[in-house]
This record gives C-alpha cells, structure tokens and sequence, in this order.
C-alpha cells in the first residue's frame, strides 16, 4: 500500500462519522489477538474528537484507515497513546507507525510535562515506541490512577494482573519522561541489538504466566471461571 496517498492529520467533527466502524475494527481485531483492551463506545471515540484528542488516517477519497486516542491520567500528569488501530487492509504498511508518530506529537504539543506511557503484547508496538524514545519500565512507574487500571477489566489477562498486585502482567510497560529519557537514536538502537532477547523474554513471561494459572487450575482453584480458556487465548499475542 502507498503510504502517500494516506493522510494523517487530528481528527475533527467530520470525523464522527467514523466512529463505529473504529469501535468495531478495534473489538475485532482483540479478538483475532486473543488478548483485550478498554472497550470504547462510538460516544467515547466523539468525545475524543471533540476534544481534540485523536488522530485519524484516511485515504483521498474519505476511506477510513486508522486511528488512535489521548488519554490523561493523574491530572495531567501521564498522558496514554491509546485505542491504535489500522483497518485491516492498511496494515504492515507503517501506517500504525505514522499514526503513533502523529498522536506522540500532539501528546507532547498539549502535554509537555507529561509523561506518556504505553502498555503492550507485541514487539512490533515495542519496536514503534522505542523509535519515538520509549523506554521499558516497571509497572510501579506507570500511573497510579484508580480509573486508568479499571480499563483493564475487560482485558482476559486481568486474572493475571490482579494476581501479580497489579505489579505484572502479560504486558510490556513503556515509558516516555520529557524530564528524564534518552534520546529516540539511543532507544531505536538499544531495541535493535536487544530484539531477539526481548522476544525471548515476552515468551518466557507468557510460559511463566501460563504454567503458574495451569496449575492452578488443576488444583481445582479456579475450575469455575474459565479462566483456562482465556490464558490459552493470549498465545496469539504476537499478532499485531
């Protein structure tokens, strides 16, 4: 797909017309992923865009192509790229990466002091923050924010989450401090010579992870909440 035909700019009112079939691309394409985000409403994409707060893609012709989202947390203070996604046709084109480039951007325009965070399953996701200047993190740097963690409800690894005291879990956190971070070169090179060892380790926390709720589930903790199920699910996480 040629990238130059598509237009990536801030989303504006027009853009509404847009919103359930963004909702939508994003329930769909979770669920081919095995693994959830924060369900959104078309209401909560039009908020959004009514505020200024998101970035769309679209072809010449008006066709939808991808979005993605502000979210503030702690007053102001961590600011979240949230709710990327790319229709299905558009993708492995670099689409996703111009459009995190764009809402990064506009994340540092309205938010200057902030510091902007992401929490993933894919090492694609890992390698387009850390060309922006991302660094991994621990959980315990990431916001606080009750409302934030609250979003993670509908996510099938939350069981996970909630059993680590919200301390791990199957995702990566990454963290952009305007105040403290190297620079994109530095982070772009550091995640280039560690790739392959970051694959392996997002592997063996999913094994780690896995093997611990098995077992669980064969002492007959758990047997009720098909929980099982889901955990098998997050095998195809890698899928962008």
């Amino acid at each position: 797909m040629d990238n130059q035909q598509i237009i990536i700019r801030v989303a504006t009112p027009n853009d509404k017309i847009y919103s359930k079939i963004i909702t939508e691309e994003m329930e769909a394409s979770a669920k081919a992923r095995g693994t959830g985000i924060a369900k959104r409403s078309p209401e909560y994409i039009e908020q959004k865009i009514d505020e200024g707060k998101a970035v769309i893609a679209v072809t010449g012709d008006d066709k939808w192509v991808g979005f993605c989202y502000i979210e503030t947390w702690s007053h102001g203070e961590y600011v979240a790229n949230s709710g990327l996604i790319v229709a299905p046709e558009y993708r492995k084109g670099g689409v996703a990466k111009d459009i995190k480039k764009k809402i990064f951007n506009l994340s540092r325009e309205k938010y200057p002091s902030a510091k902007i965070f992401g929490l993933t399953t894919g090492l694609a996701v890992m390698k387009i923050n850390s060309d922006l200047g991302y660094e991994p993190v621990t959980y315990s740097e990431l916001t606080q924010d009750e409302a934030f963690w609250s979003g993670c409800k509908s996510c099938v690894n939350y069981e996970i989450l909630m059993s680590k005291e919200r301390k791990n879990c199957m995702c990566t956190a990454m963290l952009y401090d305007p105040k403290d971070h190297y620079e994109p070169e530095e982070t772009k090179e550091f995640f280039k010579e560690k790739s392959k060892g970051l694959e392996r380790l997002l592997r063996l926390k999913e094994w780690k992870f896995f093997k611990a709720f098995t077992k669980r589930d064969k002492q007959g903790n758990d047997n009720n909440s098909g929980g099982g199920g889901k955990l098998r699910s997050i095998f195809h996480f890698f899928h962008l």
